[in-house]
This record gives structure tokens, sequence and C-alpha cells, in this order.
């Protein structure tokens, strides 16, 4: 039974497939949050969908952001290019520490189609912010279908050549940046170490990425596996891509800007964090994505948490596994902001 709305994929016949099971912490939350949590997107829905985001979703004030004073918090509106619209960059960083700090430039989630930069703040600043003494950088990017491809990811890509360019007033190091991002943002992230290293850009130290969309084509097994069952299944994947790209989608040579699995070349890539789930969607071209850095000599650290669904640890912060998901972020982080402090220190 083929999915409206869905290519069938070249080669295969339909069959059942046996999914990995979930874990039993993120069963039980997942169980508790009913059939809303699994509701696909579709074309049809789409627009509907994406109001009930804009309304539901938290979008905390300044003052929220600064959180008693913790935190110095400021929203910029950046130029996309000369005569063009601006981007709006949410910075923030811990008060009252001096010197220019590492930075985590940062792209939220939302498959492209929802979500907003500030929503995801109050979560990075208590857990890396204060903890790394890191100031971080979320970028509001336009999204589908309003703006398609190139549109988001040249958003993220002016905000980042903007906040290198301006590092001093920002108070940051911009030898020590990090860029990130969740699910489309960790696709965002992937396409901007792709674009700056191609255009000649600011460098990253590293690049995050949680759980991320990276590839177009729709046609792993795992997506074929987990049809119907992981919170952003192969119905909702299709929908967000078929909104980015518009005319573009299938198209056979699809810039690995608009999806980075389709890079030939992931030579010259900074380092890499990857992780996904064992029971989501974008398993497969997650870990697809680590073993192409790793064939062009590059450095990834890859982790499959075994049983989570995407984004398992927003649905069930408290669970075993997302506690331990987010320690090895936090390990990652530290390690690689630890070698670029001692890279960049003086010579003996």
């Amino acid at each position: 039974m083929s999915t409206p709305g869905i290519p069938p994929e070249p080669g295969r016949t339909s069959m059942t497939r046996d999914a990995p099971p979930f874990d039993p912490e993120l069963s039980v939350a997942l169980e508790a949050l009913g059939d809303e949590a699994r509701k696909p997107f579709t074309r049809e829905n789409l627009a509907a969908r994406q109001k009930q985001d804009a309304a539901a979703r938290p979008r905390p004030t300044v003052r929220d952001l600064q959180a008693d004073g913790r935190f110095e918090v400021a929203e910029l509106r950046v130029p996309a290019a000369p005569g063009e619209h601006d981007i709006t960059l949410v910075s923030a960083r811990p008060a009252g520490i001096a010197g220019p700090l590492p930075l985590l430039y940062y792209m939220h989630g939302g498959g492209m189609i929802a979500g907003n930069a500030w929503s995801v703040l109050p979560r990075l600043l208590r857990e890396w912010a204060l903890t790394l003494e890191l100031a971080v950088v979320s970028v509001e990017y336009r999204l589908a279908p309003q703006a398609q491809y190139p549109g988001p990811v040249e958003d993220c890509y002016a905000g980042f050549v903007w906040v290198t360019e301006h590092a001093a007033r920002l108070g940051i190091d911009a030898d020590r940046i990090i860029i990130g991002g969740k699910s489309a943002g960790g696709g965002l992230a992937a396409a901007l170490a792709l674009l700056t290293r191609d255009r000649g850009g600011p460098t990253p130290i590293g690049q995050l990425l949680l759980c991320p969309m990276l590839d177009d084509r729709n046609n792993t097994f795992s997506g074929h596996q987990m049809a119907g069952l992981d919170t952003w299944d192969r119905t909702s994947n299709a929908t967000a891509w078929q909104a980015l790209l518009g005319d573009l989608y299938g198209a056979a040579d699809l810039p690995p800007y608009a999806a980075p699995a389709r890079a030939t070349d992931l030579s010259k890539l900074p380092p890499a964090y990857i992780e996904v789930g064992s029971a989501e969607t974008l398993r497969d071209e997650d870990v697809a994505y680590a073993q192409a850095i790793w064939q062009a000599g590059g450095q990834a650290e890859l982790h499959v948490w075994p049983g989570a669904f995407h984004g398992f640890d927003t649905f069930a912060p408290q669970a075993a596994l997302s506690q331990d998901a987010r320690n090895a972020r936090s390990h990652w982080l530290r390690r690689i902001l630890t070698q670029s402090d001692a890279s960049s220190g003086p010579a003996c």
C-alpha cells in the first residue's frame, strides 16, 4: 500500500518490516501523548498545522530569557543581502563573564515548516550556556513553503557570516564557533558546513547534528520500517521536503546545500557529532552520513540511541536515555571547546 504524496521506492516491494522496540520509558511517554503525537503532516493539513504550531509553541520574550539577570539577551536584525529582507538572530550569553566566549550558532527544528528561534533557547541556556560558559545565537530562518530552497539555508549562512564579522561587538570568539541544530535544524547545520566550506566562508570548529533531516529522497529502510510509528514518519517527511523544495522535489541533481545526503564530497568538514534513535525514520540516513564523513577522512562521533524515536528527549526529558543523550552531547561540546582552546593557546 502506498502513501499519498510519497513516490514509491524503485526496486522495493511491499513487505512487513518489524520495527525496533521503543525504550520502555519512552514508550510510556509516547502512549501518554496519545495519537496526536504521531499525526502526520500532509499537504492538505499543512497550513492548519502551521497555524496550530505558531499558536501553541512557546515564544519566550527577551525578559523571560534573561531569567532574572542570569543571561544577557538581545534580538538582532541583520541583513540577508543588500536590499533584501532582514534576519532575526536571538543572541544570549551568561551574564557577568568577561572576555570573548565560544559560540553555539543554533538552528531550531520543526521540519523546515514549523518552530521558532526563541522556543529552543531556555533549554540551550540551561544545559550548555551556564555549564560550558558558552554564548548562543539562535537563527529565525524563514519557513517553507512560504520560503523555499535556498531561502532558509541562505538565511542561516548570512546570519553566520554576520556573527563572525561582528564577533567583537557580540563578545564572542570568532575562532571558536560550533554550528548545530536538531531535526530540520540539524540538516541546516550540515548544509551550512558544506556551504561555508565551498564558499571559503568562516570555519566552524564543530557541527552538532541532532537527528538531522538530511535526505529528500525519503526511501531508506528505516523510513519504511517506522512508517506510522515514529513521531516524524515518511508522510511528514515527504510533506516537509515538498514544501521546502517545490518544483525541485525529486530532482536528480539537487544541490547538497538543499539535502546534505546528496553530497559527494564530505572532506574538509569540521568534526561532527551525529545522533539519532534506532526507532526513528531518519536513522539510516544519519548513520550513512557519519559513514560518508569517515570514508572522506573526516571526524564524526555517532550515537544511535536504542529504542529512541524522533525528538525523544523533548517528549520524555526525564527518561534515562534522554539524560544519557544530553550528557553525551555536553561531553562532546566540552571536548571540542577544550581542544580548540588548547590549539589556540600560546606556543611553548
